[in-house]
């Protein structure tokens, strides 16, 4: 248990029988009434984000969540597949579960979300940016960089984002997986 004291971001709490993440707080203490603590929480098994009001001195219960390391493996019927790094097992996603999974890789190190008292699966999240080769680009015109003009892409996993018109096929790009943007180009 822990009280609004204790709040501060990325705390992870059960309300309305589901687990959510403090986004951001702000502890207000008006100059009539009582103080309140007013919040963003995002669920962690979906994602969605609402704004709750907690009055000053709530109980809330926390919940522990772990991150375990675990490499991508395969996708078939079942979802996707992953393997801990540690323990050598295997663990079944859902497609629905893993967010952007057009941008997986084989052999990619993702985190697998657990809440820890119940051992249960709750979602994965990739690696904040990721290295991907083109495929398939149409041919950017020499000189034409003074815009900020995008053209879709086909990477080798198949995903398709906006990179700049300078960026060809056969270039290795890293891509932020939370947005899916185009970051940069990469060096090899």
């Amino acid at each position: 248990m822990a009280s609004t004291a204790d709040f501060k971001n990325g705390l992870c709490l059960v309300y309305n029988n589901d687990i959510f993440q403090i986004v951001e707080f702000q502890h207000v203490k008006p100059g009539k009434g009582p103080a309140f603590v007013r919040t963003k929480l995002k669920s962690v098994r979906t994602g969605k984000v609402i704004d709750n009001t907690f009055s000053a001195g709530h109980k809330v219960t926390t919940a522990r969540i772990e991150r375990r390391q675990h490499q991508y493996s395969y996708k078939d019927d079942m979802g996707f597949h992953f393997m801990d790094t540690s323990t050598w097992e295997e663990v079944a996603l859902p497609e629905d579960q893993v967010p952007n999974n057009d941008l997986l890789q084989d052999g990619m190190n993702v985190d697998i979300l657990f809440h820890a008292e119940e051992e249960e699966v709750i979602g994965c999240e990739l690696s904040q940016f990721v290295e991907l080769e083109i495929t398939y680009s149409e041919p950017g015109i020499k000189g034409d960089t003074a815009t900020n003009t995008l053209k879709p892409a086909t990477l080798e996993t198949g995903a398709i984002i906006y990179v700049p018109l300078f960026c060809d096929t056969g270039d290795v790009i890293k891509v932020n997986t939370q947005d899916r943007s185009y970051v940069e180009r990469v060096k090899k």
